[in-house]
């Protein structure tokens, strides 16, 4: 999600993990506990069986990780440019930074004529309109007006902006009004003003093509991060469940909060903490609730979500963050969705709600 920083700004950090491992953190969420070291793409660790590689992609930072005893140059060098040409397929394509995109051409396309949609768009929209329906409108990718207004577009701004330019956003927000037609492969607006910000989904669906190129190339045990968001399968180099953690928001030095062991799942964060600018003493997050037209103003600082896919894991955190603590969590506990919710206490300090699933999930993680 490309948009206005915190005043630390966006950078890729490496910080001490758990029993003396090395986490590496790009964007928002995810800290990889997996024991390494600081080495030039394409490398091995110092954790014996452990392979690496590394990258810049949509505005952040990869690693992927193998657990593999040894591989030829030849055939890492082919992994990673299999995961780059997937990551970059995905930025080329959906990304609101660049001009040529498809994304952006379909935001110009000012017409109630069915717009087609490429393979990657039409999964990501498809997924994102399910999402949409499950959270009643709380996860909106037809929010971009209102993400433009609020400076958190490509135009960057660090000010709120005036009432009429939020009712005028509001206005032309409404996934409703994005009427896809699988089938054909098409989407048509209601609205011609209705524009698509797929930064709540797009980059998880990047994630799951970039694990798909892996297994495509004979990998058994990965673990894929792009910004924060994981994807694993198989084990680690020590035979166990990849050890994803959670980030303490606002924490300084970084550390994990919570670990959570994957195997053939998926992780993805949304959080208010890390992107957002403040004016009149008050925090104005770069999660926008479609339904109010304003950042959220909930207690609510971040939740992370385990999915079988990347894509879906992404969506339904931003759903949730947006929706709040109560509503949130009550959804994520009908859904059976593996979740932390870290909330923001009034006095000051975090407090944890786990559903069930995730209880059962990391229970025993940190043993």
């Amino acid at each position: 999600m490309d948009t206005i920083l915190s005043p630390a700004r966006r950078r890729v950090l490496r910080a001490a993990g758990a029993a003396g491992a090395c986490g590496t953190l790009g964007g928002l969420g995810a800290l990889t506990l997996a024991g390494c070291s600081e080495r030039p793409a394409g490398a091995a660790s110092a954790t014996p069986g452990l392979l690496q590689f590394s990258g810049q992609t949509m505005g952040t930072s990869y690693v992927v990780k193998l657990a593999a005893a040894a591989l030829s140059a030849t055939r890492l060098e082919a992994l990673q440019a299999g995961v780059h040409d997937a990551l970059e397929g995905i930025n080329r394509g959906l990304s609101l930074h660049r001009a040529d995109s498809e994304l952006m051409r379909f935001n110009r396309h000012a017409s109630a004529m069915p717009f087609a949609l490429s393979k990657d768009f039409l999964a990501v929209l498809a997924a994102a309109q399910q999402v949409s329906e499950l959270s009643a409108g709380a996860f909106d990718v037809s929010v971009a007006p209102l993400t433009q207004a609020w400076g958190f577009g490509p135009e960057h701004r660090s000010v709120v902006p005036a009432a009429a330019q939020i009712e005028a956003g509001r206005a032309a927000v409404g996934w409703r009004g994005l009427q896809l037609d699988a089938a054909r492969g098409t989407v048509t607006k209601t609205h011609p003003g209705l524009q698509a910000d797929l930064g709540g989904i797009a980059k998880g669906h990047g994630v799951d093509l970039a694990a798909l190129a892996l297994e495509a190339g004979g990998v058994e045990h990965y673990m894929v991060e792009v910004g924060g968001e994981v994807r694993t399968r198989g084990h680690n180099p020590q035979g166990r469940a990849w050890q994803i953690g959670i980030e303490e928001p606002d924490a300084m030095p970084q550390r994990a909060r919570s670990v959570v062991p994957l195997s053939g799942r998926s992780l993805a964060t949304s959080g208010d903490y890390r992107f957002y600018f403040e004016q009149d003493g008050r925090r104005y997050s770069h999660e926008i609730d479609p339904r109010t037209a304003e950042p959220i103003s909930h207690g609510l600082a971040s939740v992370s979500v385990v999915a079988d896919s990347c894509m879906l894991a992404d969506a339904l955190a931003t759903a949730l963050i947006v929706m709040g603590p109560e509503r949130g969590f009550a959804l994520a506990q009908q859904l059976a969705l593996p979740a932390l919710f870290i909330v923001r206490e009034p006095q000051g300090g975090l407090r944890d709600l786990a559903t069930p699933a995730y209880a059962a999930l990391t229970r025993g993680a940190a043993a």
